[in-house]
C-alpha cells in the first residue's frame, strides 16, 4: 500500500490549502488517484469547509474523503496553530467502511472486531457509541473549552449529526494513550465517596491528601492555592495496574476545605485504588517513548515484525506546544522513533482511546495508533 501527507500552510483559509496538500501527499506516494483520503482543515475553515473539501476531492478525483476542523493539525512534516492550514494523508488502497455496511469477502466477523476511527464535534460526543463494545480512537475537533464553531465531514461532505465513524480496514494496528502525568502518591484504596465526591484515602479526609502530595512538590500557585487545572486523579481496582501506567483518568473539579472532600469529573467507587498525579513534561515524554515502543512491539507481533506503515495521533491541545515551551516535542520525538513515516492528526479537547477494553473520553493525553500491513494468514 501506498500512503504519504501533504502539509499546507497560508495566510487565509482558501481551498487552494486543501488542494496543495492533497496534491502533495498524491505526489510523495507517487498516485494518480487515491483510493481514499484523511483530510484535516485549521479552524478558519470550520464554519465553511464545503469549499475546500470539493477541492481537495477534485485534486484526488476522489470523494472517499473524511475528516474533520481542528483548532490545530499536524503530519510528521510540521505542525500548525493559529494558521489556516490543511493537512492530508492519501491511500492507495481503502482502509476504512461505514459500521454498516456488508462485504462479499467473508469478513464480516474479523470486521466486527475492526477499530473504529471517530472524529467527532464536541457537541456530539455520545455515551451510547463511546460505551459500545468496539474499541475506537480519534478525538474531539474542539478548542480547549469546547466552544467556536468546528465541523465533520465524509464521504466529502458535512455531517448533521456531527461525528464520523469508519472501520479501519485492510491494516493491523496498535493503540495506546499516553497521559504525561507524574504520580505524585503511591496507589492508596478509597475508604468513602459521595457520587463525584471523594471524602476518605485510607480513611485520611481526601482533600488532606491532596494537599499534602501537593506541598512535597511545592506545586501551590503564586496566590497559594492548588493548581487544580495541572492536577488529576488516576484510578483502577489494582494498585499494580497504576503502578505500571494502566490506569483510568479523572480530571479534579475543586476541593472543599470545610468537608475535606475533594470533587471529581466522575464518580469512583469505596475500593478503588487512586494516586495523585500532576502533567510533567519530562513524564510526558518518558511515557510517550515508553507507549510507542510498546506499540511498535504489539504491530511486530501481529504483522511478521514489519514496520509501521503509517500512524494516527490525537493530542490534546493543551499538550503539544503548549506543554512543551512553545515546540510539539511529542512530535519530534515520534519522528525520531519512526524515521519518514507517515503520520497525521489534529490538537482537540478531547482524545478516544479503549483504556483496559473499555473506550474512554481522555483529557491532557496523546492517543498513537500504529498501522501495518494486513496479514492475511489471520
Amino acid at each position: 500500500m501506498k500512503i504519504a501527507t501533504g502539509l499546507a500552510i497560508g495566510s487565509k483559509a482558501g481551498p487552494e490549502l486543501a488542494t496543495e496538500a492533497v496534491l502533495s501527499a498524491m505526489s510523495k506516494a507517487e498516485l494518480a488517484a487515491p483510493a481514499c483520503v484523511l483530510l484535516f482543515l485549521s479552524s478558519e475553515f470550520a464554519l465553511n469547509p464545503e469549499s475546500a473539501i470539493k477541492a481537495a476531492a477534485k485534486a484526488a478525483s476522489c470523494t472517499n474523503i473524511i475528516g474533520c476542523s481542528a483548532i490545530g493539525i499536524f503530519t510528521e512534516e510540521d505542525w500548525v496553530i493559529d494558521s489556516p492550514a490543511a493537512a492530508a494523508m492519501v491511500f492507495s488502497e481503502n482502509i476504512w467502511l461505514k459500521p454498516e455496511q456488508q462485504t462479499v469477502d467473508g469478513l464480516n466477523d474479523r470486521l466486527n472486531d475492526a477499530l473504529l476511527l471517530t472524529l467527532a464535534a464536541p457537541n456530539a460526543i455520545n455515551s451510547v457509541w463511546l460505551n459500545a463494545k468496539q474499541q475506537r480512537i480519534g478525538g474531539v475537533s474542539g478548542d480547549a473549552i469546547g466552544h467556536g464553531a468546528f465541523s465533520v465531514w465524509e464521504n466529502a461532505k458535512g455531517i448533521t449529526q456531527g461525528y464520523c465513524e469508519m472501520r479501519l480496514t485492510n491494516a493491523q494496528y496498535a493503540v495506546g494513550a499516553t497521559h504525561g502525568l507524574k504520580l505524585l502518591t503511591s496507589p492508596r484504596r478509597i475508604t468513602a465517596s459521595n457520587q463525584l465526591d471523594i471524602l476518605s484515602i485510607a480513611n485520611l479526609p481526601a482533600m488532606d491528601s491532596l494537599k499534602s502530595a501537593c506541598e512535597k512538590e511545592a506545586l501551590f500557585d503564586a496566590e497559594g492555592e492548588i493548581p487544580y487545572h495541572q492536577l488529576m486523579a488516576v484510578y483502577a481496582n489494582r494498585a499494580s495496574h497504576i503502578e505500571r501506567g494502566d490506569y483510568h483518568l479523572a480530571s479534579i473539579i475543586i476541593g472543599d476545605e470545610v468537608t475535606k472532600s475533594v470533587t471529581l469529573a466522575k464518580p469512583l467507587q469505596v475500593g478503588d485504588w487512586v494516586s495523585w498525579a500532576v502533567r510533567d513534561m519530562d513524564a510526558a515524554q518518558i511515557d510517550l517513548v515508553k507507549t510507542a515502543s510498546t506499540l511498535r512491539r504489539q504491530l511486530a507481533a501481529q504483522t511478521n515484525n514489519n514496520a509501521p506503515q503509517f500512524a494516527l495521533l490525537f493530542s490534546c491541545l493543551g499538550r503539544g506546544p503548549y506543554l512543551y515551551n512553545g515546540v510539539d516535542q511529542d512530535l519530534a520525538l515520534l519522528k525520531t522513533l519512526f524515521p519518514n513515516l507517515p503520520l497525521i492528526g489534529f490538537y482537540g479537547n478531547g482524545e478516544i482511546a479503549p483504556i483496559r477494553g473499555e473506550n474512554e473520553l481522555l483529557q491532557y493525553s496523546a492517543v498513537l495508533g500504529l498501522f501495518g500491513e494486513q496479514n492475511e494468514s489471520i
